[in-house]
């Protein structure tokens, strides 16, 4: 997988944007979802998979008690997709991992903790449509016929109405995108997606190692974080606006008042 180190604000937005130039349209419409993370090197390991245990079992137990005591008002209709959304949404350990349509998002989530500042920060950026061109030709027609680059909840569960049926599609690892529903302005504003394994035991990284092509990773070194931070804060890519409300308020005030105790 290609990894380019970054140096100056400019070569980060011009690396954010990089193969967005869709020439049948003649619009700028790039095919990466993107993902940033504080640290460099974290990998792409699910909330799921860090918990520990057996996956499987595990991830049976927790859906099934969290569809158990959450408000059946809270997901728009009913199926396990739109539940393995909201539950990572609020936090519960699952085998999704969240992405944004939006570099400037990403990049936020790589300069949004400051206690991370002495650390680079990454952007992974992955082109959804080629990724998705290798999964099973069942949910390639799907897309195909609806004209559309990722999943809906309504649009997979017509070909698989649980995980077990997700798994049973093929039996070699593939990744799908999946677009959760508008739960609350919070998915809206950060332009949410998710990237959905066909197993829970699988990672996204060591899928796409033998893949090189669809993935590139962007450092963003501890010394250029200040910069990044105060761009993304005056072109407001604050927690304020990507968490509605008076916690993401908060976060935004305490961080935007610490004082910079480094060079």
């Amino acid at each position: 997988m290609e990894e380019i180190r970054v140096s100056t604000w400019a070569e980060l937005q011009e690396q954010l944007f990089t193969g967005s130039w869709t020439p049948g349209l003649r619009r700028h419409r790039s095919d990466f979802a993107y993902r940033g993370r504080n640290d460099v090197a974290e990998d792409l390991r699910t909330s799921l998979l860090r918990l520990g245990g057996n996956a499987p079992s595990v991830e049976a137990h927790l859906l099934r008690n969290f569809r158990k005591y959450a408000q059946r008002q809270d997901v728009p209709f009913e199926s396990v997709w739109n539940w393995l959304a909201l539950a990572q949404h609020h936090g519960l350990p699952t085998r999704l991992l969240d992405w944004t349509y939006s570099p400037y998002v990403a990049a936020h989530f790589a300069t949004s903790r400051l206690e991370f500042f002495d650390r680079d920060g990454v952007v992974w950026m992955v082109d959804y449509v080629r990724t998705q061109q290798q999964a099973p030709a069942r949910l390639r027609e799907v897309l195909g016929a609806q004209e559309m680059n990722v999943f809906t909840a309504e649009l997979l569960a017509d070909v698989a109405r649980g995980l077990q049926d997700l798994e049973g599609l093929a039996e070699d690892d593939y990744v799908l995108f999946l677009e959760p529903p508008s739960l609350n302005e919070r998915i809206v504003n950060q332009y949410a997606l998710f990237a959905l394994m066909s197993r829970p035991e699988a990672r996204l990284d060591e899928w796409l190692e033998p893949r090189p092509e669809l993935a590139r990773r962007l450092v963003i070194p501890a010394d250029l974080k200040w910069e990044v931070r105060d761009k993304l804060d005056q072109a407001n890519i604050t927690e304020r606006v990507l968490f509605p409300g008076l916690d993401g308020l908060s976060r935004w005030l305490a961080r935007y008042y610490a004082p910079r105790t480094e060079g």
